[in-house]
């Protein structure tokens, strides 16, 4: 009988170098895990696995928020919501010096209330603002910069799939998690429009001048989206629908809202379909591998054991912490946030327990650091996604422009840290 920790060390060994020669993570998952699940438990229990684990997980009621909120962010972007968003914030904020860089942060933050995914939000955004940035004479660093920081917020402010994929793994009620990161979103939007205005301002232009006409008339277009604010994430607050119900109640609201705006016909809504459904397929194929790779660790007890080495370090509870974030932050340097999410929750979790730490404080934590790798280099993915859409503009451009911004984020994240009460305060006043 071969020694487990040795399976264990073997399959971490073969998942990474999986990853390095591009399989994609959940499948590297799925074979690691059902690889080593059958060398402790023999093939025929393996098989077993393979075979009922992920009709488990796709007809899991809890996880159909997923789709819905990835198709809601689908029909919003179609309907041109984010457009709005953008035109709204620069009419309030476009007047100020760096107030259209002001503006991508705030439209940022509208849309990541309707869509739930930072990599959509910084193609999107990088659609629509960029060029408005470049014709008002932004450097490519800051314009650049600025949407790929203010695209972090999709995985922060709700509804956020990797949130509701770290409720799914930690056995955490998803909803409770979205209010959890509204006063943390909204932090994170004022930090972000202060280095914006503090860092880059004095050297930025101003826009047009305020116009009180034009503001209200830019204001009317911003309905369909407080309508969805208040439909999902407000129902969820006060009790009255599941996040499961209320990602359906949005998806199907976002569609009627385009059709009655005259912006969906029943052709882009087939589009639409399609879309939702690629990026939901690879959502799930994530999950499952993930899945099977759990049943792997609980065999090989990998978590038991981690959790018995960080607590005999002896650095204490907040030690222990900064361990795993910094951690966290090092790997995001090199795997996305879907990932990270995904392979490193269930083998830090338990440890976070142990050590008496809220699960709901932690899902933000994790998030606020996650949200560090999708701006850090080698990978940043929305550093590339970017860098696909604006072409002449270089990667170590998008990087540099983007540094302010991951100075906020680790002084947010140190904030939170030392002062739960703003992610638990509320989630305990929930309905």
């Amino acid at each position: 009988m071969i020694d487990p920790n040795l399976i264990a060390l073997g399959g971490f060994v073969m998942l990474f170098a999986l990853m390095l020669i591009r399989v994609p993570i959940g499948i590297a998952m799925g074979v690691v895990g059902v690889g080593g699940f059958g060398l402790i438990t023999g093939w025929g229990p393996a098989l077993n696995l393979l075979s009922s684990s992920p009709l488990r997980t796709i007809t899991d009621f809890n996880l159909t928020l997923i789709p819905f909120f990835i198709l809601m962010g689908v029909l919003a972007t179609r309907s041109g919501m984010s457009r709005e968003l953008f035109r709204a914030a620069n009419s309030i904020l476009g007047p100020m010096k760096g107030g259209l860089g002001m503006a991508t942060v705030g439209a940022c933050a509208g849309f990541s209330a309707i869509c739930g995914s930072s990599v959509a939000t910084a193609a999107t955004m990088t659609k629509i603002a960029h060029p408005e940035m470049k014709r008002a004479g932004y450097g490519d660093d800051v314009s650049t910069g600025v949407i790929a920081a203010g695209g972090t917020l999709g995985i922060l402010i709700p509804p956020s799939v990797v949130l509701a994929i770290y409720g799914y793994i930690t056995a955490q009620d998803i909803g409770t998690l979205f209010i959890a990161g509204i006063i943390p979103g909204t932090l994170a939007v004022l930090m972000y429009l202060a280095t914006v205005r503090l860092w880059y301002g004095r050297h930025l232009p101003a826009g047009e001048p305020f116009r009180l006409s034009e503001a209200i008339d830019a204001m009317r277009g911003v309905w369909a989206v407080l309508l969805l604010f208040i439909a999902v994430i407000v129902s969820i607050y006060l009790g009255i629908t599941t996040a499961t119900e209320a990602a359906a109640v949005g998806a199907v609201l976002t569609a009627l809202i385009g059709f009655v705006r005259r912006r969906l016909d029943f052709r882009s809504l087939l589009d639409c379909l399609v879309e939702a459904l690629r990026t939901s397929v690879s959502v799930y194929t994530i999950l499952i591998g993930a899945i099977l790779f759990g049943y792997f660790l609980a065999v090989t007890q990998v978590p038991q054991k981690l959790t018995q080495i960080l607590i005999d370090f002896g650095l204490g509870p907040y030690g222990t912490l900064g361990l795993i974030v910094a951690l966290f932050i090092v790997m995001g340097c090199f795997l996305d946030a879907m990932a990270m999410i995904i392979l490193m929750v269930p083998i830090v979790y338990p440890v976070i327990v142990a050590l008496g730490f809220d699960p709901i404080w932690f899902g933000i934590i994790i998030v606020m650091t996650v949200e560090l790798g999708l701006i850090t280099p080698p990978v940043g993915m929305n550093v590339f996604v970017i860098k696909s859409i604006a072409r002449d503009v270089s990667l170590v451009t998008i990087f540099r422009g983007v540094t302010p911004f991951v100075v906020t984020d680790i002084i947010r994240l140190t904030i939170l840290i030392l002062f739960p009460a703003l992610v638990l305060f509320l989630p305990q006043t929930m309905g």
